[in-house]
């Protein structure tokens, strides 16, 4: 069986935490900050996790994740 191979993209999006969830960057932090309020971009600046109905599309997209 060959080895599978790992999207890339995801791959630069998406990491492990040592429970095993996935953890995500936010968007809506690149333009039109002026906006913005202080306390959303600071916000916005922290990780977040991967909802649960969208995990399992995201461990297949990283099979040695």
């Amino acid at each position: 069986m060959p080895k599978m191979k790992t999207r890339r993209g995801a791959a630069k999006r998406f990491k492990l935490t040592a429970t095993g969830k996935v953890k995500r960057r936010r968007g809506y932090l690149r333009h039109i900050l002026s906006s913005k309020t202080r306390k959303q971009k600071r916000r916005l600046g922290k990780a977040a996790l991967v909802d649960k109905t969208n995990e399992k599309a995201i461990k297949r997209l990283l099979p040695y994740l």
